[in-house]
């Protein structure tokens, strides 16, 4: 089965190229198909997966598969939140998203920064589909208060997951697939590709 991404995000192609293998699907990032990035006007992580897997599928002809994530620091009311990619201004700029988390919880001690990591996917079989499906995933931690680490991407640096005593991005990739909030939401998806026949 061939799908396209509904993302140019290297990061979570490689991660959603990992996590599916082995699987009879194809996954073809949709900038290889000449797709650009939707615009993400939705208010929640659902919409905003909705917005960017009909595009894909609008654009390509083909089923979409779209996901919508970030991160949510509760001593931030939910912040970044839906703006986790551009948190700092510039759509991307990890390391500006990462100095402005850091910023924003200055003098905030290790027991008041949990967070979690959320990942909506969705899977359109057309542009059109009425009953798209639908997978959550959260994976919950806390913000270190200095990046450690130098694999995965975003946030990974600054995530402690509960139960862990190294940060995300310094989880085998692996094992990181297997824990993380992407994981968790594909692995949910998956057991329900029976639907698409």
């Amino acid at each position: 089965m061939r799908i396209v991404l509904a993302s140019g995000n290297a990061g979570k192609v490689i991660e959603l190229e990992q996590l599916l293998a082995g699987s009879d699907v194809e996954l073809v990032a949709q900038t290889a198909l000449g797709v650009g990035d939707a615009d993400e006007t939705g208010l929640t992580f659902v919409e905003n997966a909705l917005i960017k897997a009909r595009h894909a599928a609008r654009a390509t002809g083909l089923p979409a598969l779209a996901d919508d994530s970030g991160i949510c620091v509760d001593a931030l009311n939910g912040a970044p939140g839906l703006y986790a990619a551009r948190y700092a201004g510039t759509h991307g700029d990890s390391a500006a998203n990462n100095a402005k988390l850091l910023r924003e919880l200055g003098g905030v001690p290790p027991e008041r920064r949990s967070a979690y990591f959320i990942a909506v996917l969705v899977l359109l079989r057309h542009a059109d589909d009425p009953a798209p499906l639908i997978a959550e995933g959260r994976w919950h931690g806390r913000i270190l208060e200095a990046p450690r680490g130098d694999g995965g991407f975003g946030y990974d640096p600054l995530f402690l997951p509960d139960g862990h005593d190294v940060s995300a991005a310094e989880l085998e990739p692996a094992r990181k697939n297997r824990l993380s909030h992407r994981g968790q939401a594909l692995a949910l998806l998956k057991a329900r590709f029976a639907e698409l026949a």
